[in-house]
């Protein structure tokens, strides 16, 4: 298991009472490009490295052939109860894409709810997201029901993620008209190579003390420096596709600025990544998810690295 050791300060989530370490595990991996044992390792070595919060989902990973869904639920749920942890960490999970509940009508989300929590092996949900907008459900039903799962104890929180601005106004809204408990986070994506999270969502945090988590934090690996030029071509990973892409005239210019300062500071170019995501206005910490423990110094290290500010605005104008 890699050896990690930073500091574990932690950060407040919105308006709750939800302590974090400024980086989150992502465990969209698990189950997919991480098996039990490996996943368990890298849970093993976030935990040990200060980490407590995890980030899940209801369908991860339904597109792997052989898998339904909820697998990464079901590791974080075994790991947590080998290793009698559950009250130490903060696991936050979403609703909306699982083959079995999928939407977001109100009946869906709490069938969801308890699949998750007897997947997750737990009585609570810390998180819980609305994964993906569904339009064909009022929305007033789903904020009513996710709100009446607060009421019930299964979750202590919940959460927006891929919301658009509009969309997040009328839940605000309807959220105030009718009582019903307020979201404290917002998951949008959001990284140097794609900032449209700085054009309305935003400002909607700020208004609304959203603690911001981003997810595709490292752009799908281009942002850890991964896939450049000589090896984009011939990279086998699942995401070396998506990091593809980034490899334009401006993706070159934002790694050359991330590899000069990852050199000045004698770190990598991923913990500069997340470190500059982490700086930004709203966010309380980046997502980041490890298929292996060696992928896990970088990501941790980044919650100690502070940029200057002539560092964030170099970053700002070559992602500009």
């Amino acid at each position: 298991m890699a050896e990690t050791s930073v500091s574990t300060a932690r950060s407040r989530v919105g308006d709750s009472d939800l302590e974090i370490f400024p980086l989150v595990l992502g465990g969209n991996v698990f189950g997919w490009t991480a098996d039990e044992p490996t996943s368990f390792d890298v849970l093993d070595g976030f935990v040990a490295g200060g980490g407590n919060f995890i980030d899940s989902a209801d369908g991860y990973s339904h597109w792997v052939p052989g898998n339904t869904g909820g697998e990464s639920e079901t590791i974080i749920g075994n790991w947590h109860t080998a290793r009698g942890n559950r009250d130490d960490v903060v696991i936050a999970t979403k609703v909306s894409t699982h083959p079995q509940f999928s939407g977001l009508a109100a009946d869906n989300i709490r069938l969801a709810a308890d699949a998750s929590l007897g997947r997750l092996k737990t009585d609570h949900i810390d998180l819980y997201y609305a994964h993906f907008d569904d339009a064909s459900v009022p929305l007033d039903e789903t904020v009513g029901a996710l709100s009446a799962l607060v009421d019930a104890g299964k979750v202590r929180y919940i959460a927006i993620s891929n919301y658009t601005p509009e969309r997040i106004d009328e839940w605000f809204r309807i959220t105030a008209e009718n009582g019903l408990h307020r979201a404290v986070a917002l998951q949008p994506h959001y990284n140097l190579v794609n900032r449209a999270f700085e054009s309305g969502l935003r400002e909607r945090a700020e208004r609304e003390n959203l603690a911001v988590f981003p997810y595709f934090s490292l752009a799908s690996g281009f942002l850890a420096g991964k896939y450049r030029d000589e090896s984009a071509s011939t990279s086998e990973s699942p995401r070396a596709d998506g990091a593809r892409a980034y490899l334009d005239e401006r993706g070159r210019r934002v790694l050359a600025s991330l590899d000069s300062i990852a050199a000045a500071h004698e770190t990598s170019v991923a913990s500069v990544s997340l470190a500059w995501l982490r700086q930004q206005p709203t966010v309380v910490a980046p997502i980041a998810s490890a298929r292996i423990t060696e992928q896990l110094p970088d990501l941790l290290a980044s919650a100690a690295l502070v940029l200057t500010d002539a560092e964030l605005a170099a970053l700002d104008v070559a992602s500009a």
